[in-house]
């Protein structure tokens, strides 16, 4: 790729390249063809980089990069020109775990930088080639390609064999505190450093992207660190954490119960009857729901029926793969609905709504590639138990290391006996963690003034972060700031079908980083947005209608064309 004069790192004779500890690279420009030995000399000189404990916001012990690759494809295409150096920040207590990092520089730099966020427990750190919903027609490096220098971190512990949804280090404060935030300011501030050694110039723009727990965290670098920051996009974010780990906990008591569990059959029945009554509510019978509150005002599985037979058994008992039992359709109400509280919790939170149940893929038999990660993000294939088996509910998995590590911090202790709603003795500590995982402020001013911009997005039919959870923010977010105001700096869509990071449905890609970095570079705020469908119907789209919109076939022209639909609110 080419980049602008502006961008482009100067040509540079090896002689002018130093290094010092602590110190910048002085880079001295120099005629000739020289751009790839100093590319190379600069990346050999990495392994030694150190940053002091005083170049970073929050407490560590400082940080040095622990070795320097050079990235290559094992098969495909190769990547553009860069390297990768591994970094690790050290803690401030000798028991905390070191918060594991990676940057990657690309020779031809646009001088911008991309943060990543994570996922689940977080623990590996993500890919740096690309970001969520990407478009696939980008390629394998899409912020490669566009020349970002990319950084992510694993949030300061290093998972086991349950990877993003290991809990363990709960046990430790520090592991804690990173986890819920803390990371985030060190692992950018040391990156910015060493960014600007490498290249012999700040960036001129930082972007912030995740998805899941990296929603979160684009967040919370917006409400925390705005000054940092010049635009986040915040994916199906799980803002308010630890408020939902107690609707876990709820979620996993009820399906816990004798009978409650539906299987991989049973579920693939409930959303074929949703399907049945709600599919046409929004024009087209496309296999998505658009008109989700009408069908969540509608549908109810204990009447509803397929091909005229009733979903719920005729005894009330489980009867096989052909209906629902009482229990079941009992546990999937709770999905559907609030778990509240008698009072606030710390972080002021009094409820954590239901989940888009009805029509979603809660986890079915497929032949879909994704049909496995969608299962895995849903119900799973077992009942909640304690402790959690891996094959259990996410949500399941996630409540229970919560509470054996984070709350009660007893790996003996019986998950399912807290009941999240009257905790008693853990009362307090659930309070704690509210107040340390709840990203929940909502007054984005200095973000804002800065010029910050904010892109929000969230699948309809995600069953393990609630959508509705995701609006509830947006409509805090005007309430504080104002409508107006916040149309000046932020927009949120919603995306019919989409689940959570993944969906065999309608598996959304919309180039995210595009629409923002033109907002925040050129003022062009994102119009006309279009997402595309990558596995229901490979190829189709969809406008990206922004909240409280929802896309409305029009009645004529290809149901497979963004163009053939309207934003409408009712």
């Amino acid at each position: 790729m080419t980049t602008s004069t502006a961008h482009r790192r100067p040509r540079l004779h090896p002689a002018g390249l130093l290094l010092t500890a602590g110190a910048a690279l002085v880079l001295s420009a120099c005629g000739g063809d020289s751009d790839n030995f100093v590319f190379e000399d600069a990346a050999k000189e990495l392994a030694s980089q150190k940053v002091a404990a005083s170049q970073i916001g929050l407490p560590t012990t400082g940080a040095s990069v622990t070795s320097v690759e050079t990235p290559t494809a094992a098969s495909g295409p190769q990547p553009p020109t860069s390297v990768r150096a591994n970094i690790s920040i050290a803690p401030v207590d000798p028991a905390a775990p070191a918060i594991k990092m990676g940057l990657l520089l690309p020779k031809q730099w646009n001088g911008k930088v991309v943060m990543l966020g994570g996922g689940g427990y977080n623990g590996t750190q993500p890919s740096l080639y690309s970001y969520p919903a990407a478009p696939a027609s980008q390629g394998a490096y899409p912020l490669l390609d566009q020349g970002y220098a990319v950084f992510a971190s694993d949030s300061g512990h290093q998972a086991g064999a349950a990877g993003s949804r290991d809990g363990s280090f709960g046990t430790n404060d520090e592991a804690v505190a990173n986890f819920s935030g803390a990371a985030l300011k060190k692992v950018s501030d040391v990156a910015d450093v060493i960014v600007t050694r490498f290249y012999g110039q700040k960036p001129s723009k930082r972007y912030f992207i995740g998805g899941s727990t990296g929603g979160r965290e684009a967040l919370a670098v917006a409400q925390k660190w705005p000054a940092d920051w010049d635009g986040v996009v915040a994916w199906y974010p799980a803002w308010n954490a630890a408020t939902l780990d107690l609707q876990f906990g709820r979620l996993s008591r009820a399906f816990a119960q004798p009978g409650a569990y539906p299987s991989l059959a049973q579920r693939k029945l409930l959303r074929q009857a949703a399907l049945a009554q709600c599919d046409a509510l929004d024009g087209a019978t496309d296999g998505v729901v658009s008109n989700v509150a009408a069908c969540n005002a509608q549908f109810d599985p204990a009447t509803a029926q397929l091909n005229g037979k009733a979903l719920r058994c005729a005894s009330g008992t489980n009867e096989g793969d052909s209906c629902l039992s009482d229990a079941m359709i009992a546990a999937l109400k709770v999905y559907n609905t609030p778990i509240t509280f008698s009072s606030p919790l710390g972080s002021g939170e009094t409820q954590y709504p239901g989940f888009n149940v009805w029509g979603s893929d809660l986890g079915q038999e497929g032949s879909s590639p994704l049909q496995p990660t969608v299962n895995l993000l849903a119900m799973n294939t077992t009942a909640p138990a304690s402790p959690a088996p891996l094959t259990a509910p996410y949500w399941a998995v996630f409540w229970d290391q919560w509470v054996r590590y984070f709350v009660t911090r007893d790996a003996s202790f019986n998950s399912l006996s807290l009941d999240p709603q009257n905790p008693g003795p853990w009362t307090d500590r659930i309070n704690q963690l509210t107040r340390l995982q709840d990203i929940n402020s909502t007054d984005l001013s200095a973000f804002n003034q800065r010029g910050g911009k904010l892109l929000m997005a969230h699948g309809t039919a995600d069953v393990l972060v609630s959508t509705r959870a995701t609006a509830q923010y947006w409509q805090r977010l005007q309430q504080t700031m104002g409508a107006a105001t916040v149309r000046g700096f932020a927009r949120y869509y919603e995306v019919p079908g989409y689940g959570h990071a993944a969906s065999s449905v309608f598996n959304a890609n919309w180039d995210s980083l595009k629409a923002l970095d033109q907002w925040v570079s050129s003022g062009a705020a994102p119009a006309s947005q279009v997402v595309t469908d990558t596995a229901g119907v490979p190829g189709r789209t969809r406008p990206m209608c922004e909240y409280p919109s929802w896309p409305r076939y029009s009645g004529a022209g290809d149901v497979n064309k963004a163009e053939s639909f309207t934003c409408v609110t009712q």
